[in-house]
């Protein structure tokens, strides 16, 4: 049985990332497609790196914090390495935590701003 490979342009167009990004992620080792030629294809392996890497950006890791997580997530990271991860991510959820309670609050004044200038038009 065959596994299914992307394409460049396909891992772009179902990531939805730029051809520069793909680039760079590989350039810096965080991808490593099968090249045929000057083609590249991305495995299941590549595909599951990615979708890490894409949501560790979503949480706001920096690349060099992702790459410790794929360690992880490859079963090559050291207890030390899921020890370090633990506290980054806990760092990351209380700055994730302070930024919801300041949207939160930005929320409430403008929605009172808004409700005070609407009760002066009618």
């Amino acid at each position: 049985m065959t596994e299914k490979r992307l394409s460049f342009k396909e891992m772009c167009a179902t990531y939805e990332v730029t051809p520069r990004t793909l680039r760079y992620y590989e350039y810096i080792e965080l991808l490593e497609p099968t090249r045929e030629g000057r083609s590249r294809f991305y495995g299941p392996r590549e595909c599951a790196r990615m979708t890490l890497i894409l949501r560790g950006r979503k949480f706001g890791f920096a690349l060099e914090d992702i790459r410790q997580w794929l360690l992880i997530y490859e079963n090559d990271g050291t207890e030390a390495q899921m020890q370090s991860w633990i506290e980054l991510a806990d760092r990351q959820l209380a700055d994730l935590a302070e930024q919801r309670a300041q949207l939160d609050e930005s929320i409430s004044e403008l929605k009172k701003l808004r409700d005070s200038t609407a009760a002066t038009l009618g």
